[in-house]
């Protein structure tokens, strides 16, 4: 009797271990495909390496997160782009992304404005024209979003 129970818990566990590396690769995607939908208007490179894609013309995005068409919203004139994007990815470390986008944001003449880092991280933007938000959050289970948000500077009066 000892022995089935035995036997019962190894099955549940070798089948807990093939499920546990399947996920875990599955994760692990290195695709770096344009997706549908998608507002890139360039991919930025830097000693032949690919270093983000941009989006509303001026906001460098890194290649590895994934872009959520589903969640995002672009709108679009003759004059102005402006929208919410959102991206994710598993496992990104939050730090280095407020690194990235302090450092490429300046890169492209954004003038950082102030910035919160707690759980939630926010980073906000401006240029003459308009501003851009940047907030970077993890969830429970290990997924980074990246939610940025670009619109129009309001007329002063």
């Amino acid at each position: 009797m000892g022995q089935i129970i035995f036997q019962k818990k190894m099955v549940i566990a070798l089948c807990l271990v093939i499920f546990l590396g399947l996920a875990w690769s599955g994760c692990g995607t290195t695709v770096r495909e344009r997706q549908q939908g998608q507002p890139v208007t360039g991919e930025g490179k830097a000693g032949g390496e690919l270093v983000g894609k941009y989006y509303f013309d001026d906001v460098r995005v890194p290649s590895e997160l994934k872009y959520k068409p589903n969640k995002s919203f672009v709108y679009e004139t003759a004059k102005f782009k402006a929208g919410i994007l959102r991206f994710s990815k598993w496992r990104v470390d939050v730090e280095s992304l407020v690194d990235y986008f302090t450092t490429n944001m300046e890169k492209e003449n954004w003038k950082l404005v102030n910035s919160f880092k707690g759980k939630e991280s926010f980073l906000n933007f401006s240029k003459p024209d308009k501003t851009c938000l940047v907030k970077i959050f993890d969830n429970w289970m290990g997924t980074t979003t990246v939610e940025i948000r670009v619109g129009p500077l309001g007329e002063k009066m």
